[in-house]
């Protein structure tokens, strides 16, 4: 929802409160304005604080007694009676919602936090220098659903130059999140001693296959995690080797406002599934000049939905900008994705951005 439609949504209880004076002044003694009064507490108990509520409900209460003095003339006594009861009874039924509401509010707000914390502790934050490239990430909750989710990413210098892995596991809680820590610390030690990206991939297919078969139902059989793997070369070439393996595919993006999508010469299926594959891992090539922008993402951005259930299309959004540094690009991204959606996204984000500094 957008910043005015908000607006207008919490000044919706005066609203009626005043239409309720209104109607009543101007419609025959027969007629009530009772449901505009009884409405508008109602409508602010999920809406607004106690405070607001209370003084929403006072005021309904307020203007109930004074139209029915007003109208007293030609209005039976124990109708009048009975419209101001009504009114008090809701007006105390809302404040007893609007407490239910923020306590609930609260325990979720509780849980958020604890899953943010747990998920930082999973997910670092990579250096902001790394081998002369300049570093970025961000990981967005989804407010939709407090449990923790299996996206994840990680940035290692190594022998063979600088190697990422930005993923998303099937499901969520718990289980994804063991299965997020077995394939970072599986990317981590791979990236040190395999000298080529495919061999990472098969460790980490390795990895996910030993996890596999400890467990039982759904996830021994269907569990997978999708990811992009990705290597600039440590001798200095403006290079950059990419592996996807069933991910969204990253965006580059040139100084001068040019993007592409590095989208891979053949498909290939989530890691977890390789007993399926047709064909070995063979990374795609790719030229990374100097000043350019990598972009990494988890389908929480390609899947975020407008209220119209639009998909937010990174390329088109980011086509033609031009971007100081990866923490602008990352921001802008998360802003635009909020922006999109009318508020949090209905699924976790993991972004990565790297970019080649001038002149190297």
């Amino acid at each position: 929802m957008s910043w005015s439609g908000r607006l207008l949504v919490r000044r919706l209880p005066a609203i009626l409160i005043v239409g309720g004076v209104v109607f009543d002044m101007g419609t025959p003694a027969s007629y009530t304005a009772a449901p505009f009064f009884s409405a508008a507490p109602l409508v602010a108990a999920p809406l607004l604080s106690l405070r607001g509520t209370a003084l929403t409900a006072l005021a309904a209460l307020l203007g109930e007694i004074w139209v029915v003095t007003y109208r007293s003339a030609g209005q039976n006594y124990s109708e009048s009676v009975t419209e101001i009861v009504t009114v008090l009874v809701v007006a105390l039924l809302a404040l007893g919602i609007n407490r239910v509401v923020r306590t609930a509010d609260a325990r979720l707000a509780s849980v958020r936090d604890v899953s943010e914390a747990a998920q930082r502790a999973v997910l670092p934050m990579p250096p902001e220098r790394l081998a002369g490239l300049a570093l970025a990430a961000r990981y967005v909750g989804a407010r939709a659903d407090a449990r923790i989710g299996g996206d994840l990413y990680a940035v290692q210098d190594t022998p063979h130059g600088v190697r990422l892995i930005v993923g998303d596991v099937r499901g969520k809680g718990l289980e994804a999140v063991e299965t997020a820590v077995i394939v970072i610390g599986a990317f981590r030690e791979a990236a040190e001693q395999e000298s080529t990206l495919g061999a990472v991939a098969g460790r980490l297919e390795r990895a996910l296959q030993r996890e596999g078969g400890r467990r039982n139902g759904v996830e021994r059989t269907e569990g997978f995690t999708t990811a992009v793997l990705a290597e600039i070369p440590a001798d200095g070439q403006s290079v950059l080797r990419v592996l996807n393996r069933g991910h969204p595919s990253p965006l580059l993006l040139t100084p001068d406002g040019g993007l592409r999508e590095l989208a891979p010469a053949a498909p290939a299926l989530p890691l977890g599934l390789g007993e399926m594959a047709s064909r070995p891992d063979r990374p795609d090539e790719t030229f990374f000049p100097a000043g350019a922008l990598l972009l990494f993402f988890t389908d929480g951005v390609t899947e975020a939905r407008d209220l119209l259930g639009r998909f937010y299309n990174p390329s088109s959004k980011l086509r033609g900008c031009r971007f100081p540094g990866p923490d602008v690009l990352l921001d802008t991204v998360v802003e635009d994705v909020a922006r999109h959606t009318g508020g949090a996204p209905a699924d976790d984000m993991a972004l990565l951005a790297v970019q080649r500094p001038m002149g190297a």
